[in-house]
Parts: structure tokens; C-alpha cells; sequence
């Protein structure tokens, strides 16, 4: 996949500097290369990747349209336990009493996913999830927040498409979850 004196790699800018990426520098580089020369390689019709990893969905699918790669990028749904979490292979690294708190971070993005889709202001809605994350038993929360849900820019209250996202910590298992946000209700609507 890497011939000696490779040289080369793709970055996609923005969407690659944002919460995941401000955590793990050159990460998305290293997705967006890898997946570029995939695709590249095999040159499918169409592309699945979860939305589990959204962000990553979101830098694929950029990548994608920007290099002019003929594939189809499709979205599919995250795949959740009866509890809501995620199906991930970093659930094995959950003792039994982590992973009996683990699915609070699927109900605190609903709370926030439902109470950000009522127009409220976002940041107070952000601090309140990330107290509940840590009463709640999470050791440290890199993040949980409402995004635009094309370019995961911050936003002062829902008036778009938006994403809550979430990465917090159990122990030594970083857990990543995300959920869509949503349109407010029109004044009057139903």
C-alpha cells in the first residue's frame, strides 16, 4: 500500500481539523490516504461506511467529491445493542460496571438532540450534557456537542441540518457516539 519513498498524503482541510482531529493530529490524513488509495485500487461503483464514525463518513465523502473519485459514498445507520450503544469493537475493553454505565452516552446525545432541536441555545445545552456525562460516571469528556451537520462548524442554536456528537471517556475506553439533530419547530408548528 506504501512503496518506500512514498511521499504523499491527503488532508482534508476543515473537516479533518475539528473535534476528532484536534484530538488526534493526522489521523484523518492517514484515513483519507489509505481510503483514497482503496478506492483508487479497486475503483467500487459505491463505498458503505457507518456513521458510528461520522466525522470520518463526513472526510470520505469530501474527499471523495473533491478528488473527483467515481464512487458513490453511502451512509449506512450505526448499529446499536438493545441499550443503544454502539456496536464497537472498544466494548470489549469495558469492565461490567463500565459498560452497564456506557449506554448514557446514546440517552445524554438523545436529551441534547432533542432539546437543541427546540431552538435552544446550544452552548448551555453542551455544558449541561457534559456534567450529566461526568455525574454520571464518565472520567473525562473530550467533547459533546451540536455541529452543522455538513461542515461540523459550531452553531449558536439549530436553524440547519446539525449532528450531536460525543467522545468521553470510561476508565481507559474513549467511547465515540453521535446522533442526527432534528429541525426546530416552526412558532405554532406541530
Amino acid at each position: 500500500m506504501y512503496p518506500q519513498g512514498h511521499a504523499t498524503s491527503v488532508t482534508v482541510a476543515g473537516l479533518g481539523d475539528r473535534l476528532e482531529g484536534e484530538r488526534r493530529p493526522g489521523f484523518f490524513a492517514g484515513v483519507a490516504t489509505v481510503v483514497a488509495k482503496l478506492l483508487l485500487q479497486a475503483l467500487p461503483d459505491v463505498a458503505f461506511f457507518g456513521e458510528k464514525d461520522y466525522q470520518q463518513f463526513l472526510v470520505i465523502e469530501r474527499m471523495v467529491r473533491d478528488l473527483d473519485i467515481p464512487v458513490a459514498v453511502v451512509a449506512l445507520p450505526t448499529v446499536r445493542e438493545p441499550n443503544g450503544l454502539p456496536l464497537s469493537s472498544r466494548n470489549a475493553y469495558l469492565s461490567p460496571e463500565q459498560r452497564a454505565v456506557a449506554p448514557a452516552l446514546f440517552r445524554t446525545l438523545e436529551d441534547l438532540a432533542a432539546r437543541a432541536a427546540t431552538g435552544a441555545e446550544i452552548a448551555a445545552l453542551e455544558r449541561r450534557a457534559r456534567r450529566a456525562l461526568r455525574r454520571i460516571g464518565f472520567d473525562r469528556v473530550n467533547y459533546i456537542t451540536v455541529r452543522d451537520a455538513e461542515t461540523l462548524e459550531a452553531m449558536a442554536r439549530v436553524d440547519r441540518p446539525a449532528r450531536a456528537l460525543a467522545a468521553a471517556w470510561l476508565g481507559e475506553t474513549r467511547l465515540i457516539d453521535n446522533l442526527p439533530v432534528g429541525a426546530p419547530r416552526a412558532a405554532g408548528g406541530r
